[in-house]
């Protein structure tokens, strides 16, 4: 396994400090794997230790994935990122804005002043939300009986806008829609999507929405870190049979799996001869497509499910198909323009495609944006960064 010895200390105390519970960390270039790394346990409190090969909830990284199926029916003329969504999916059409609550705590709709298009739902502007920080969304499901997102149920995708489709942008369930729509026009579910388009041709053997016996075997569980800085393992599986597969956060999937997707955009849509998009498509996907429009500081609505977080504090950031996008460069040596995004039980990633590295950090902890996760995170890339002078 290539290794960097820096990297590997800070891990190493990070995990046996018990500030992190097991954390798998890779990086590679163009040119092959630069890092792989696994340390601490899969579980608090029992033997089997974190591997490279450790299976763990990737979450909101899915939707990258999904983005990506998007963009292969666009490319084959199945899908427009400017017609109206309605089109594909029919129930995005009865989709409304929510202007407030009245006196009774009943909700305040309107209709949208313009239809939803797949292009306002891969950048996240369609007006869709996240209960966890949106606490108008959590009221609007209470009220409404309305289940959450992490049921898998189709119910859960009925939460209405908080603003017109195009005025700002706001984190929300945009992607889980995307799947809607890569179900509707290739008539596959999307896990036989996934695996036949990209999971497939990328040798991506270990990711999926259903977990195998074999993954099981190499499951970590998610821990909870209370607020005097202690970590317990808690009972975490999305539904076994969900009604829909989620493309917003639905995967499981090892770090190996995840850097190979991440080396195949450094790429320009192939890898190890297998094309999965074409150069244009994924320089399209890498284009800031929310200009003039900002990425606000995130504040949290379920502090048990994430902090707030604020994104490259004092930069613009800009997002593309599916990514976010730093418009300058970071003080980790990433350059301007690369990709990233990460999932709720923090997970991360990051693409640079004028450096042609990408690199991928998994643990299994809530809340989201852990400080102690983030610091490693930075340091974890900095590093990499440092091997490439």
């Amino acid at each position: 396994m290539p290794t960097i010895p820096s990297i590997d200390k800070l891990f190493t105390q990070a995990t046996e400090s018990k500030a992190m519970p097991g954390i798998v960390a890779v990086a590679a270039t163009d040119k092959g794997t630069l890092y792989e790394g696994a340390f601490g346990k899969r579980e608090l409190g029992k033997d089997a230790a974190m591997t490279v090969d450790s299976v763990v909830w990737i979450a909101s990284m899915t939707k990258a994935i999904t983005g990506t199926a998007a963009m292969q029916l666009v490319e084959h003329g199945k899908l427009s990122l400017d017609r109206p969504a309605s089109e594909v999916v029919t129930p995005l059409a009865s989709t409304k804005v929510l202007e407030g609550f009245d006196a009774d705590g009943q909700p305040r709709l309107r209709a949208p002043r313009r239809p939803i298009t797949l292009k306002h739902l891969l950048t996240h502007t369609a007006g869709f939300a996240y209960e966890i920080w949106r606490p108008e969304i959590a009221q609007y499901q209470s009220t409404t009986n309305t289940p959450g997102i992490t049921t898998c149920a189709d119910a859960a995708l009925t939460t209405p806008l908080l603003f017109d489709p195009g005025d700002r942008w706001e984190y929300g369930i945009n992607i889980d829609w995307v799947g809607k729509m890569v179900e509707a026009v290739s008539g596959q579910k999307l896990d036989r999507y996934f695996q036949d388009h990209i999971f497939g041709p990328l040798g991506m053997k270990d990711t999926s929405f259903k977990i195998s016996p074999s993954m099981r075997s190499r499951l970590a569980s998610v821990h909870q870190r209370d607020d005097k800085g202690a970590l317990t393992p808690i009972e975490f599986a999305l539904p076994e049979e969900p009604e829909f597969l989620m493309g917003g956060g639905g995967l499981y999937g090892t770090a190996r799996d995840y850097l190979a997707f991440t080396q195949m955009i450094v790429q320009g849509g192939s890898l190890g001869g297998r094309q999965v998009l074409k150069p244009e498509t994924v320089r399209l996907m890498a284009e800031n497509h929310i200009a003039p429009l900002d990425i606000p500081a995130i504040k949290t609505a379920a502090p048990g499910l994430s902090n707030d977080f604020e994104l490259f504090p004092g930069m613009r950031k800009g997002w593309g198909l599916s990514f976010l996008i730093n418009t300058q460069d970071a003080p980790t040596g990433r350059s301007a323009g690369s990709l990233a995004w990460a999932g709720l039980a923090n997970t991360y990633f990051w693409i640079d495609r004028t450096k042609r590295v990408s690199g991928v950090f998994l643990s299994q902890l809530l809340p989201f944006y852990d400080h102690a996760a983030i610091d490693l995170l930075g340091k974890f890339e900095t590093e990499v960064y440092r091997t490439l002078r």
